[in-house]
């Protein structure tokens, strides 16, 4: 039995409640089932505040106006919403049932023989609206609480009079002005995602924060675009901040009847959502909500609404002042900040990212040097890359790197390119900077084994770039636009961390459009269609190897900066290749390299296998390589190719070992 000699509940609440208790009240008094002592004391606390108040429903509209403090917010979201007086009844009623025993234990018996101490939709329109019942049902069933999600419906199987009513918790919460979470929401705080943005991002945030600020009906839907993800989520509480809002991540799953907690939090709902190139697709409309929406997307796609303005907004890579700003900003060295802001083109995200991390490798008290972000930057930190490509951590040095000198000096001229890229349109023609992009796109052709992919691995040793190597079986989808997505969103986050993309046996994916002859066709050459559009407006450094140049679309291949050929070794090649690869600790002697490079015809991969698979057979002997087991090295990679080992690779005895 309820204690209700004391006082149950505080003189605010008593307040905030009266209204509801008047309703309850006159239906306990002739309720059989409760204490006459029950009765008393909700007579007691119903009775004082609007005895000879007239009309019920009319004193209440009159009691909004000038609400008690507690109940303002409650008062604010029946103006915003326009609920019904017997909507506000039933919201307040089923906050009360969470927030107080009496309340509940009155509705248990007040709504025998159901088994529930949370009001029902009939025990709400009896109390309120007893004169207009089934308007008042009709009201609280499909009015505005329900479809803004402030009262929520129970029993879908329940007659309608017996269906029970609720207010989410976390919208009771923020009515009473307490922090509460939604599920599947997190706010996004500008001290939770620590990116500066440069400068000209800041002064289009502010303008945007304008446009949101100011909304006299329907709020516009912002579309931020980016690769980083981290970048627009600052760039979403930059915003939301400029504009006294709060930014809250919410997934699409999370979004039904969230619009009064939002309303009550001043919060601006942020959804998440990458769309394939091509695809068109409406704004996500949260029931209830009027006020702006932020989605954070890539650069593809296009958003529309039937309600809402849409307003797009595109994070560039900052030019190279504001990338010197922010990298002065992270590390606080000028002349550090300087070289890194003109030797690379890092986005805000990745500037923030790779200075975080540097700073823990070197220590809370060292200072960070350019060896520090270069080494954060190559082991690939924070691209967010790992879901589509692999990284290639190999760092490859001039001396492992064995090429004809025609070769090396193409290698070390599209170095250049690629490190003064940004800079080439300043000096040239109007031409050239109409449209000119600070992209790099190469194509290495030659047979396997000519060490395509290990100059590619040296050229981001050179640049001090990570390098990823596309894996075409988590790109590519049999399923319609599905490549195309994964292909967009990894060349969109590469855009904006800088890396070197390779494309390993590229033919497969880019390979020469067809004559239609069915619908793969058809699709097939729109994936090639979209590529070509793609690797045009890329903004970073690719590159592509296959064993043929003859492979690719033509119009593709007008479309690379650079194409090296990589050809077969020759003997002088050949005898760095083997000198390379055993290093000092052999007993091979020069003699016996100079016949193994002019008679074993071998690409620079087989010889690489020769010499492991001899080291091998050197350690099942217990001694260093010599020249027999070298021998063995290359007669197993002759008899891969079906051929029989030369003759003259056969010498005497003697010559097999020291």
């Amino acid at each position: 039995m309820l204690n209700l000699t004391a006082e149950s509940i505080s003189e605010e609440t008593l307040n905030a409640y009266s209204f509801v208790l008047t309703g309850i009240a006159r239906l306990a008094s002739a309720c059989e089932t409760l204490d006459d002592t029950v009765r008393a004391r909700l007579r007691e606390m119903a009775g004082a505040r609007i005895e000879g108040a007239g009309d019920f429903l009319t004193a209440f509209d009159r009691y909004l106006q000038s609400p008690a403090d507690c109940d303002v917010p409650l008062a604010e979201v029946a103006c915003h919403f326009k609920l019904t007086p017997i909507e506000l009844l039933a919201v307040r009623l089923a906050v009360a049932a969470e927030q107080d025993l009496l309340i509940g234990y009155v509705l248990s018996h007040l709504q025998q023989p159901l088994a529930s101490s949370r009001p029902t939709i009939g025990i709400t329109a009896q109390a309120y609206a007893s004169d207009d019942f089934p308007q008042a049902v009709h009201q609280l069933a499909q009015g505005k609480a329900v479809r803004s999600g402030l009262l929520q419906l129970a029993g879908e199987d329940a007659p309608l009079p017996e269906r029970q009513m609720r207010v989410p918790l976390p919208t009771i919460l923020a009515l009473q002005g307490m922090e509460s979470s939604w599920p599947g929401a997190s706010a996004i705080a500008l001290d939770r995602f620590p990116v500066p943005l440069c400068e000209s991002s800041k002064a289009r945030g502010l303008a945007l924060a304008e446009r949101i600020r100011d909304v006299s009906s329907s709020g516009p839907a912002l579309i931020i675009r980016s690769g980083d993800l981290l970048e627009t989520r600052a760039a979403a509480a930059a915003v939301c901040s400029a504009a006294s809002y709060r930014a809250v991540l919410v997934t699409a799953e999370h979004v039904a009847a969230i619009a009064p907690w939002l309303r009550l939090n001043g919060a601006i709902p942020v959804l998440s959502q990458w769309l394939a190139p091509g695809e068109r697709k409406n704004i996500l409309e949260i029931p209830g909500h009027r006020g702006p929406i932020i989605v954070l997307s890539g650069p593809e796609g296009e958003f529309e609404s039937d309600e809402r303005a849409v307003l797009d907004w595109r994070l560039e890579t900052p030019f190279v002042n504001e990338r010197k700003a922010l990298w002065q900003l992270a590390i606080g060295d000028s002349e550090l900040a300087a070289r890194l802001a003109s030797e690379h083109r890092h986005g805000s995200g990745r500037i923030a990212s790779l200075a975080a991390k540097a700073r823990d490798e070197a220590g809370k008290h060292a200072a960070i040097s350019y060896a520090h972000i270069r080494s954060v930057s190559r082991r690939g930190d924070c691209a967010g890359l790992g879901a589509l490509a692999e990284l290639i951590p190999d760092e490859v040095d001039d001396d492992a790197l064995i090429l004809t000198a025609a070769l090396r000096f193409d290698l070390e001229a599209l170095v250049t390119r690629c490190r003064m890229r940004e800079q080439f349109a300043k000096s040239l023609g109007p031409s050239i900077r109409a449209r000119y992009r600070p992209s790099v796109r190469a194509l290495f052709v030659g047979p396997s084994g000519t060490g395509k992919t290990l100059a590619v691995a040296w050229l981001a040793t050179r640049l001090g770039i990570p390098l990823f190597r596309v894996d075409l079986s988590t790109i590519t989808s049999k399923y319609i636009g599905e490549t195309e997505k994964n292909l967009s969103q990894l060349m969109a986050q590469a855009e904006q961390s800088e890396v070197l993309l390779l494309f390993d046996e590229a033919d497969a994916l880019f390979g020469k459009r067809t004559d239609i002859h069915d619908a793969n066709d058809r699709f097939a050459n729109a994936q090639t269609n979209y590529l070509l559009q793609r690797m045009e407006s890329y903004d970073g450094i690719t590159v592509l190897t296959s064993n043929g140049r003859s492979r690719f679309d033509d119009a593709f291949a007008r479309r690379f900066d650079a194409i090296l050929s990589f050809p077969l070794p020759g003997p002088e090649e050949r005898r760095a290749l083997w000198a390379s690869h055993l290093g000092n600790a052999h007993g091979v002697s020069s003699e016996q390299l100079n016949r193994l490079s002019a008679i074993a015809e071998l690409s620079g991969g087989q010889i690489r296998n020769a010499v492991l698979r001899g080291a091998v057979a050197a350690a099942q002997d217990g001694k260093q390589i010599f020249y027999g087991h070298l021998l063995t090295g290359v007669a197993g990679e002759y008899r891969k190719l079906s051929r029989q080992l030369p003759s003259e690779l056969k010498p005497a005895g003697a010559l097999l070992s020291a």
